[in-house]
């Protein structure tokens, strides 16, 4: 990727600073998941089974078409990254500039990013399921960049992936209302502040419902822009999040 794109840094590693005070993002290279060993194998035994020659050209394609999918990966991932980057949530939409805030709006974007490609073609659902693979692969390696010992980071992960599946149904339950009325909207407004303050804060500050209300419209908007991209954007590594709008709150 070069250096104008939205480039991608660990997750964590990312959080651990104001954003504020961030420094433009380098290239990184987080691991992507790769097929189980079971796969391998049962492919292998195949190919012995059938006695084909294995033929260079064809295994050179492969590796090009792997090394293809990684990137849009990457770059999907990139764009979920640089859109939780953005200053407006924290100095407008009051989101906490904490490691938790953070953290939050780096779930809530990957949620809505592999909601849209979940629905959508089987190009797009393994897309959706390799994001995540991402997210997770690059929050491990982070947390052992970080000092944290091996036989503590499965732990912290289960508790990453507990957290992120619960406001997965709690944003899709809010999500559910095609209506999108002031009924859903408040909704959605109220699971936003029990991720983001109560949570962490025990209640929700005094002033934030109104910027609680906001994001709960940016995400609709999010949601809306994201439907409306077409699959051959996403297999590019292309993903448009909306501006979050100091004017809507």
């Amino acid at each position: 990727m070069s250096s104008e794109s939205p480039n991608f840094r660990s997750a964590l590693r990312a959080l651990s600073r104001p954003y504020h005070t961030h420094r433009p993002m380098r290239p990184g290279e987080p691991a992507l998941a790769r097929a189980s060993a079971a796969r391998y194998a049962a492919r292998h035994s195949q190919r012995q089974v059938s006695g084909r020659r294995t033929d260079p050209q064809a295994i050179m394609l492969r590796l090009f078409r792997r090394s293809e999918t990684r990137a849009t990966i990457e770059r999907l991932y990139g764009a979920i990254v640089a859109q939780a980057r953005q200053p407006a949530f924290y100095t407008d939409f009051c989101v906490p500039d904490t490691v938790e805030g953070r953290l939050e709006l780096m779930m809530l974007h990957t949620f809505l990013l592999c909601r849209r490609l979940s629905g959508g073609t089987p190009a797009e659902r393994a897309a959706s399921q390799e994001v995540f693979d991402l997210f997770l692969a690059d929050l491990d390696r982070t947390l052992r960049e970080m000092g944290i010992g091996d036989l503590s980071v499965p732990k912290k992960m289960k508790k990453i992936g507990r957290a992120f599946y619960d406001r997965t149904a709690a944003y899709d339950a809010a999500l559910a209302d095609p209506a999108h009325g002031e009924l859903a909207r408040a909704e959605l407004a109220r699971v936003l502040a029990r991720n983001i303050f109560e949570r962490y804060e025990g209640a929700t500050p005094a002033g934030a419902a109104a910027a609680m209300a906001a994001l709960a419209d940016y995400v609709r908007a999010s949601e809306a822009a994201l439907a409306a991209q077409p699959p051959e954007a996403f297999l590019r590594g292309e993903a448009a999040f909306p501006a979050p709008q100091a004017e809507e709150i």
